[in-house]
């Protein structure tokens, strides 16, 4: 495949989880896929990412991510992207719900394999976000 169509999955990717559609995200990913959300703890398969991610996105009352760059070489999409949560509203990153709102910037490294996705490696910081809702 093309690095324009990893690119276009990439974006496709991300706009089905703003929207929370879960379900479309099993037509993008390989059947192989495994979800890094730290360097070694990996989450195997569609609903190994929907278990690591939803209770994520639900601790707001609202988000966005914006892409805001993509690169792409080889078999590898590396994407930029700005979380934006809007009332946090539970206790999912060590924190108690606070009301607050987060910012946070996040980089995504996605490996492709027969024109879909076969691994999603986040890069976040963690404290940056307890810091954030805490505050």
């Amino acid at each position: 495949m093309s690095l324009d169509h990893n690119k276009q999955l990439v974006r496709r990717f991300y706009a089905v989880m703003e929207e929370g559609n879960f379900d479309a995200l099993h037509g993008m990913v390989h059947e192989d896929f495994v979800f890094y959300n730290q360097v070694d703890v990996p989450r195997l398969g569609v609903d190994g990412l929907v278990n690591a991610e939803k209770k994520n996105f639900e601790a707001f009352e609202s988000f966005r991510f914006p892409i805001e760059a993509l690169v792409a070489e080889g078999d590898k999409v590396a994407a930029y992207m700005v979380f934006e949560g809007k009332g946090y509203r539970s206790d999912v990153f060590g924190v108690p719900a606070s009301g607050k709102d987060l910012r946070i910037s996040m980089m995504m490294l996605l490996t492709f394999k027969d024109g879909k996705i076969s691994e999603k490696r986040a890069h976040f910081d963690v404290g940056d976000i307890r810091r954030q809702l805490s505050a």
